[in-house]
């Protein structure tokens, strides 16, 4: 693989497109100053990938885009291109040619490509790693790129070293895999707070866990027997409905018959009544009343003619005696006056009249009423009877029934009496149960408490298990860390590669650490003092030892070999402030007898002291010692050192470790072990603790349900006691209502032989009331007598008001004419006793009149009083079926009061009916038809109503409820698993990586030891080339610790005893770097190199060393020098020529040795 093709536009003072063509061999760039040669070099850097600005010769990196000058504008971006041969396949890539791009724009975007691919820088790096270019391009040599060499530090030069023998690939996987160790540790020690964060959680979670699953269980059994209950009360509820129904059907039918009843009693009570409003006794007794009026008035009408004729005759016997015109004027007032009392008279003879023919009016109604009173009379007594004898069955009737309830009413008295006795029985035992109660509410508590005293301490005893498990766990996997470093630490210094090639030489005791012992304290001491030793192997003399080195040679190894043969020196005086270290070092016990011998060689002159001042101070008083300190501290003839940093490992120390990581690995089972016992007693404890909180909620709940039955049973008994006195009443009061309906029962069996006399004697009545017609009829006729009489009376009285009047105008005319006063006088004596005898005759009639009135007053007044009897027995009738129907309305009010009674009772049901509904769709979910009956296993004596009472007391004893606990928990145990799986993938993904490590670690530690002594042996064969007599050397700045040790260059002309390169002369230094290169290019050689003016600084005589060297490499790799120098113009294969005119950019023109060729760009 060479470079093919180099084409640049845009870049540094490439401003046109220019494409260079090589081939293998030497290649030389020429040109003056500032026309822009390195800009070649710099174009192969910056397209494989340079970053820094400083190996671009820029201060920042858009200054490689050509900035314009005063006759063409700037570019916006700079792109170059590198065409390899891959004849050979080297590169990984298909196809003959490989061409890398790198295009970078004026705003700061880049871009890279592999044949025309956009790809990344990395992919580029990796691409050209594998063959021998590394991104720190040790094959390109920049100006004063030599100097840099030499004056960098040993770790640079290692790096170069490294590049060259691909080291760097496996040092970044190893600090990638050191970048994954430290996250796998971040993430083991995050996931080691996550899984103990988690279990923090876990622990309450669990206790709710279970405190949920109690729940779980317990609401089930709570769905289950409430379903139950909800189920058996709709059936008590549509059990009562139906009774309620059929009684109020019975009801409805009670009501019915009641009401007919009533009916039939009002029809009775109306036809009673009309029976009494036809009687009119009020006519009767009006007509009484008239007549007794009538009769007074003929009495005053009596006393009025007596008071007449008295007066009539007092005038008559006094006319004799007067003068004439006294006479008449007497005779004008008297008249005067008789006329005014016939007035009265005859206004009383009209009334009497008027009564006369409104008393005919009455006796005739009287005479229909007494007819018909006289027909019903006999009905009416029937009637009486019949009533009597039906009234006296119904007391019969009620009078057993009422004794029958009374007797019950007595029974449940009785009955109320032993129950109250009962309940003041049971609750006299209601202390003592109470008391147990309490007591074992109080040792359940106790239980209760000890058993969370149990978990907790189980819990304690848990975690600090769990703790010490965690603990034991990660003593073991640093104990196995800490084995597993010493083996690699023993390994080291042992030197792996050297104990491989001599294990099979007869004669190998073993690997010096693999022998020996030391005191603990003293590791660092011993490594320190043993040196290169402690990676030697012990061989059991100088045959062996011959033999083992002969190995060493023949395979190209290095190594360190202690031969068993060697004598002691004598006893070394141990100077004060220190001690022969050769104490605290010995064989083991295993060990071949020559290791001792072998321990007696090297540590003969080796002292240890305590600090590196103690130990200048002896080094400088006692040269001949090899002072150690147990810091590690090296004080030797061959020179000092300070502590290397780590101790010394040795087989016994790293078997040690492995047995404290093998106990610690073993000690894990117990402890798992003893933690899964403490898991299964913490489980029991918790166990027990859920049995002793069920007991304490059942205690709990046994305790309120004696107190709620013990409240209840008080309740009952105060509400059945206080309906002691009620029954007690209702006893005393169907006692008096019995009483009351015996003596109604007796008084009407008294009566029912006077209503069958009655009965009997209805006959006699109606002959009777013959007779009384027969009265009537001649009351009618005295009446009618009456009448006529009173009729002449008025007659009379008419004829004698005219006869007065005219007696009257005559004796007003006589008193006119005195000469009439004789004859006037005559005339009124005659008229006197005229009206005498008129009056006479009145008398006569009135007093008959007055008798009349008298025989009819006698008649209807008897009359009067039969019916008076009638309507009195009609009243009693009426009375008796009014107090009927007050008993039927009653009845009737009773059976509507219990209709509605029933109906407030249905109602309450239906309400009843939809709370349970609304029940079951609330606490079951579910609608009332889906309910299922389904049998309930209950404790015995337990109701279920008690047995829902004691499941939900159980849930409250739980406490608040976590609902989601048991989520809660399967998450986190699920996220608890994926953790604890997490970390083992993260601890064997650890494990992987250390694997990674130790196998990096003996790749870089084989592939640079092997690129060291490669370039060593290199370096010393071109150091004799280029310092005729010279000699040169690589010396490693810690051998003991070959995965950090620096690389030092140390270079020696003939004659002078020069060694630092600090000392050399510029030519001089530039030729040992040139050697330096020259000999990693030959150790681990690349496709091409290029060489920027690298022999500028030489003379002549080392210019044609140089061009030797160069002579050497010319079929071995391609290679690019940019020189000023003819000689190395001269030794090229083809030249490049580099122009630039001012103001324009640079141009290219190449020619070949031996034929020349001008290209145009």
């Amino acid at each position: 693989m060479f470079l093919k093709r180099l084409t640049m536009k845009g870049f540094k003072s490439f401003a046109d497109s220019t494409v260079l063509e090589f081939e293998p061999g030497v290649t030389a760039v020429v040109g003056p100053n500032g026309s822009g040669k390195s800009n070649v070099v710099d174009a192969v850097t910056w397209v494989l990938g340079a970053q820094s600005t400083r190996a671009l010769r820029s201060q920042k990196m858009d200054d490689v885009i050509v900035a314009g000058t005063a006759s063409r504008p700037a570019l916006g971006r700079a792109e170059v291109s590198l065409t390899l041969d891959n004849a050979s396949g080297r590169l990984n890539v298909e196809g003959a040619e490989v061409t890398i791009s790198r295009t970078l724009f004026r705003n700061g975007d880049s871009e890279y490509a592999i044949n025309g691919t956009v790809c990344r820088l990395l992919d580029i790096q990796e691409l050209l790693s594998d063959s021998g270019v590394g991104r720190q391009q040790h094959m390109i040599i920049g100006q004063n790129q030599l100097d840099t060499i030499l004056n960098s530090s040993p770790e640079n030069r290692r790096a170069v070293i490294e590049e060259a023998a691909g080291v760097l690939k496996h040092r970044r996987r190893k600090e990638r895999a050191e970048r994954r160790l430290a996250q796998t540790q971040e993430n083991l020690e995050r996931l080691g707070d996550l899984v103990r964060e988690v279990r923090r959680q876990m622990r309450p979670l669990e206790r709710q866990a279970v405190s949920a699953r109690s729940y779980v269980e317990v609401e089930g059994l709570v769905r289950v027997a409430r379903e139950a209950l909800f189920v058996r009360r709709l059936q008590e509820f549509g059990e009562r409905r139906s009774f309620l129904d059929a009684r109020e059907r019975e009801t409805l039918e009670a009501t019915t018959r009641a009401r007919e009843t009533l009916v039939d009693l009002d029809a009775q009570a109306s036809a009673v009544a009309a029976d009494m409003g036809s009687r009119r006794e009020e006519s009767l007794a009006s007509t009484l009343g008239d007549l007794q009026a009538l009769a007074e008035r003929a009495r005053g009408a009596q006393s009025v003619i007596a008071e007449r004729e008295r007066a009539l005759r007092a005038a008559l016997d006094a006319s004799a005696d007067e003068n004439v015109v006294a006479t008449l004027e007497a005779d004008a007032a008297r008249l005067s006056e008789d006329l005014a009392a016939l007035s009265e008279l005859d206004e009383r003879a009209r009334l009497a009249r008027e009564s006369a023919l409104e008393a005919q009016g009455r006796l005739e109604s009287a005479r229909r009423d007494a007819e018909a009173t006289e027909e019903g009379g006999p009905e009416i007594d029937r009637a009486a009877l019949r009533t009597a004898r039906e009234r006296l069955q119904w007391l019969e009737r009620t009078r057993a029934h009422q004794a029958q309830a009374l007797e019950r009413a007595e029974e449940r008295r009785r009955d109320l009496e032993a129950t109250l006795r009962d309940l003041e029985t049971e609750l006299g035992s209601f202390p003592e149960r109470l008391d147990a109660a309490r007591a074992a509410l109080v040792g359940a508590e106790r239980d209760k408490l000890e058993a969370d005293a149990a978990v907790e301490s189980r819990e304690t005893e848990r975690s600090a298990t769990q703790a010490r498990l965690s603990e034991a766990t990660e003593i073991s996997a640093r104990a196995q860390a800490r084995a597993d470093a010493l083996e690699r630490a023993l390994d080291e210094l042992s030197g792996s590669s050297s104990r491989a090639i001599v294990q099979g030489v007869d004669g190998v005791l073993g690997a010096f650490l693999d022998l020996i012992e030391v005191d603990e304290g003293y590791e660092r001491a011993v490594e320190a003092a043993a040196g290169a030793s402690v990676s030697a192997m012990v061989v059991d003399g100088r045959d062996s030892a011959r033999a083992a080195l002969e190995a060493l040679r023949r395979e190209g190894g290095a190594g360190v070999i202690l031969a068993a043969g060697l004598s002691p020196q004598g006893d070394v005086a141990v100077p004060e402030g220190a001690e022969g270290l050769r104490a605290h070092v010995r064989a083991r016990r295993d060990a071949p007898a020559h290791v001792g011998r072998v321990l007696d060689v090297l540590f003969a002159r080796a002292v240890v002291t305590t600090g590196w001042r103690e130990g200048l101070d002896i080094a400088a008083t006692h040269p001949d010692l090899v002072v150690a300190t147990l810091e590690g501290d090296r004080f030797a003839p061959s020179g000092w050192r300070v502590a290397s940093g780590r101790a010394l490992v040795t087989r016994a120390t790293v078997e040690e470790a492995h047995e404290v990581a093998r106990v610690a690995l073993e000690a894990l089972p117990g402890l798992r072990a003893e933690l899964s016992q403490v898991d299964a007693d913490a489980t029991q404890a918790r166990r027990r603790a859920s049995e002793a909180a069920g007991a304490l909620a059942a205690a709990s709940s046994g305790l309120r349900a004696l107190e709620d039955e013990e409240a209840r049973l008080r309740r009952t008994f105060e509400v059945r006691g206080g309906e002691l006195p009620v029954l007690s009443d209702e006893v005393a009061e169907g006692t008096d209502q019995l009483r009351v309906l015996e003596g109604e029962y007796e008084e009407l069996r008294g009566r029912l032989p006077d209503l069958e006399s009655a009965a009997e004697s209805a006959e006699t009545r109606a002959v009777e009331a013959q007779s009384r017609r027969d009265a009537l009829r001649r009351l009618e006729l005295e009446t009618a007598d009456t009448e006529a009489l009173a009729q002449r009376l008025g007659a009379d009285v008419a004829a004698r008001r005219a006869v007065l009047e005219k007696r009257h105008a005559e004796i007003e005319a006589r008193l006119a004419g005195r000469t009439r006063e004789r004859e006037e006088a005559a005339q009124r004596r005659r008229a006197l006793e005229d009206d005498l005898l008129a009056l006479a005759r009145l008398r006569e009639v009135v007093a008959q009149a007055l008798e009349d009135v008298k025989r009819s007053h006698e008649v209807i007044t008897t009359t009067y009083r039969e019916q008076l009897e009638a309507s009195r027995a009609s009243a009693e009738r009426l009375e008796v079926l009014r107090r009927e129907r007050r008993t039927v309305e009653e009845s009737l009010s009773t059976l509507q009061e219990s209709r509605r009674r029933d109906e407030v009772e249905l109602a309450e049901l239906a309400v009843k009916v939809d709370s349970v509904h609304e029940a079951v769709r609330r606490d079951l979910g579910k609608e009332p038809s889906d309910l299922s009956d389904q049998e309930i296993d209950l404790p015995d004596g337990v109701s279920l109503e008690g047995y829902v009472g004691d499941l939900e007391a159980k849930i409250t004893s739980l406490g608040p409820i976590n609902p989601l606990a048991l989520d809660e928990l399967a998450e986190l145990e699920e996220r608890y698993r994926e953790l604890d799986t997490q970390v083992a993938d993260v601890r064997h993904a650890r494990r992987e990586i250390l694997e990674v490590l130790r196998a990096l670690d003996d790749e870089i530690m084989s592939s640079f030891s092997a690129a060291v002594a490669d370039v060593n042996e290199h370096f010393s064969t071109l150091i004799s080339m280029l310092f005729p007599g010279g000699q040169g050397r690589l010396i490693l700045t810690e051998p003991d610790d070959p995965l950090s040790t620096g690389v030092e260059i140390e270079v020696r002309p003939m004659g002078r005893n020069v060694r630092r390169i600090s000392l050399l002369s510029g030519g001089e230094r530039s030729m040992a770097a040139l050697a330096f290169l020259f000999a990693i290019f030959r150790s681990r050689p690349s496709p091409f190199y290029m060489m920027d003016e690298v022999e500028a600084a030489l003379d002549d005589v080392n210019l044609q060393r140089f061009l030797n060297l160069v002579d050497e490499f010319r079929d071995e790799a391609q290679l690019l020098i940019v020189t000023h120098q003819k000689r190395t113009m001269e030794s090229a294969d083809a030249l490049y020529g580099v122009t630039m005119v001012p103001g324009a950019s640079s141009k290219v023109v190449s020619q070949r040795q031996r034929r020349d060729v001008e290209v145009t760009p």
